[in-house]
């Protein structure tokens, strides 16, 4: 069965090949595969002439009796190769013979009575092949030797110059015009991309700025946390300015061998320098950038290396090299401070998370490719996604979009924005089993947060709420300002914050007067908040005083150095006084409001019980308008 089945494959694909048309080989000839052919050749002829001499043997005859054939007259000509004689029949067949090397043909044919004149015979003239013969004998071992250490030093050379290698950039080279991202695909960072602009103008006009005796920066760093457009933004600054552009990762430079990353820091500037002007960008430079002295190695430090040769390279631009050294990081205060002085990265570029407008243009630039239905709110999404960076907000369009497909949907609907943005909040919901039991726990924990915010005036308003689990919780509130992002914030709404966040606990004592582990967390970032309001900030009766770690801060906002804190235990008492008197007195305010609203606790719960997640106008239908 299973050969008739194949027959059938192979006469099907022998009707599917067009008629007339046959099977087409190509062959790819070049110099060193023709050498080959004639070693292989010169080294296989001889075998070749043996086994011909071989075949011929079956039709060979002694001498005595090819002597009595030629008496006989049975044979019409003989022809003499040295010592072979070649006897030519006259019934068709073609024999030869052996005679001794001393021995003349016609002193045999005397030996037997026969006059040589009377035969017919001619001497073949093998000089020729002799010539051959002894020249391939002597040409064709010292050939085959030549060929032979021929590609061993090729081998060698190749192996030599894989080895080399090690030291030659791996940079990706975007060449000039092929750099299609500029600054109207950038976003929410619109002060970084001022800064910038003066970057790009440097480029294109270097004489504009040298006539009055600027000088061109030599280098910008961006700064930022992960996700806010550094590389993106460095890929626009060379769109923009039309150049060549080297990108290169700092792990890049590092590898096993001693020498390859400073040997690739050359290699790398060297390359940009025949292109200028250019643009060379190194992310994640704080993996090459680190402070000196603190390696394994002390001043040999492989990476202390690279980084010396990144210090002289830009030391050792002129003015008219016209390249652009640019590096992205979010641990600034990590790097040498060799690397930051003027003349090295003369401009640090702050990228911060965007803002609510930011969020806004950002949405509006990813949402282009993208099929979207009727009444989508974007300024309800941007309001929901406070400490979204931009690669946050592309990743919830992106699994937005992957739900609305998932679910047969011809575009992406607002319900898909707002699950998706608290996937990648709180992560993908999980269809945990959980008894009534635990689902009531969770639903008045849930809803004594919510509850609480909404009775507080000072907290932002509640957007969302359910007892879905996600991640390591078993439900969530969301609570977030709908009038812009907040920089600062006061005693009260701390306090109401902290508040907040032990509604839940206060709500299940109340309710079921037990105690439970789900707050542990809410716990833990109310005593982080309260310690901060003494210890920080300066909001208790011990007055303005910084009773924690001492510690300078360096130029990107980062703890540099760092000491213990420096109070007696006397004063730690009260300290730790203070934060428990904050932490008790918003738990009984939390309590107080409980009790207060039990009946619209019980209407929130079961309403979340019966659809497991509330928005804020289901919500407020219950509680009403918050008022501020």
């Amino acid at each position: 069965m299973l050969q008739f089945s194949r027959m059938k494959e192979k006469k099907k694909k022998e009707k599917e090949l067009p008629k007339g048309k046959g099977v087409q080989v190509k062959i790819r000839l070049n110099l060193r595969s023709i050498i080959l052919g004639i070693f292989l050749f010169l080294f296989i002829l001889p075998a070749i002439l043996s086994f011909l001499d071989l075949k011929g043997g079956e039709s060979k005859v002694e001498l005595s009796q090819a002597l009595s054939d030629l008496k006989a007259e049975k044979i019409n000509k003989v022809t003499i190769q040295e010592d072979k004689l070649v006897l030519d029949y006259k019934d068709g067949n073609i024999k030869y013979t052996t005679k001794e090397p001393t021995d003349s043909f016609t002193s045999l044919l005397e030996k037997v009575k026969l006059d040589p004149t009377k035969v017919n015979y001619t001497i073949a003239d093998n000089s020729l092949i002799k010539a051959f013969g002894s020249v391939l004998g002597t040409v064709l071992p010292i050939a085959l030797m030549i060929g032979a250490f021929y590609f061993i030093f090729k081998l060698q050379s190749r192996g030599a110059q894989d080895i080399f290698s090690f030291g030659r950039s791996k940079a990706k080279l975007f060449a000039k015009g092929k750099q299609d991202i500029t600054f109207k695909d950038v976003a929410g960072v619109d002060d970084a991309k001022k800064e910038l602009e003066e970057v790009v103008d440097f480029l294109k006009n270097p004489a504009k700025y040298r006539k009055i005796g600027a000088r061109t920066p030599k280098g910008v760093l961006l700064f930022g946390p992960s996700g806010v457009g550094k590389t993106l933004l460095a890929k626009a600054v060379a769109g923009e300015a039309n150049v060549p552009f080297f990108s290169m990762a700092g792990s890049e430079f590092m590898e096993m061998l001693v020498g390859v990353g400073a040997s690739r820091v050359r290699d790398l500037f060297s390359n940009a320098k025949a292109s200028a002007p250019s643009i060379i960008f190194i992310d994640e430079i704080d993996a090459i950038g680190r402070q000196r002295g603190r390696g394994l190695m002390g001043g040999h430090d492989e990476r202390e290396q690279t980084l010396n040769q990144i210090l002289v390279e830009m030391d050792g631009f002129t003015p008219n090299d016209n390249v652009l050294v640019m590096a992205a990081t979010n641990r600034g205060d990590l790097l040498d401070p060799a690397l930051l002085r003027p003349g090295r990265f003369d401009r640090r570029v702050t990228l911060d998370m965007p803002d609510k407008e930011g969020r806004l243009a950002i949405l509006t630039i990813h949402a282009k490719r993208k099929k979207f239905g009727k009444g989508i709110d974007w300024l309800k999404i941007a309001d929901r996604t406070v400490g979204f960076s931009g690669a946050d907000l592309e990743n919830m369009l992106n699994e937005a979009a992957i739900t609305a497909a998932r679910n047969g949907q011809d575009a992406i609907g607002m319900l898909d924005l707002e699950e998706s943005a608290t996937k990648v909040k709180l992560g993908p919901a999980k269809k945990k089993i959980q008894t009534q039991e635990d689902r009531n726990i969770t639903a008045y924990h849930e809803a004594g947060h919510a509850l609480v915010s909404h009775a507080l005036p000072k907290t932002d308003p509640v957007q969302r709420i359910s007892i879905v689990a996600r991640g390591m919780s078993l439900g969530h509130t969301e609570i977030s300002p709908e009038s812009g992002d907040r920089t600062h914030e006061t005693k009260t709404r701390l306090i109401q914050a902290i508040t907040t966040m032990l509604g839940g606990r206060a709500a299940e004592q109340i309710v079921f007067n037990e105690l439970t582990a789900g707050a542990s967390n809410d716990i833990k970032v109310a005593t982080k908040y309260a310690k901060a309001m003494v210890v920080d900030f300066g909001m208790s009766p011990l007055g303005p005083v910084n009773l924690g770690a001492n510690s300078e801060m360096g130029d990107f906002g980062n703890m540099e150095w760092y000491e213990g804190p420096q109070i007696s235990q006397a004063v730690q008492e009260k300290v730790d006084n203070e934060v428990s008197k904050i932490i008790e007195s918003a738990y009984k305010e939390a309590a107080i409001i409980i009790k207060k609203n039990r009946k619209t606790l019980d209407a929130i719960v079961k309403k979340l019980l019966e659809k497991e997640t509330l928005d804020k106008d289901e919500f407020e239908k219950i509680v009403g308008k918050k008022n501020e």
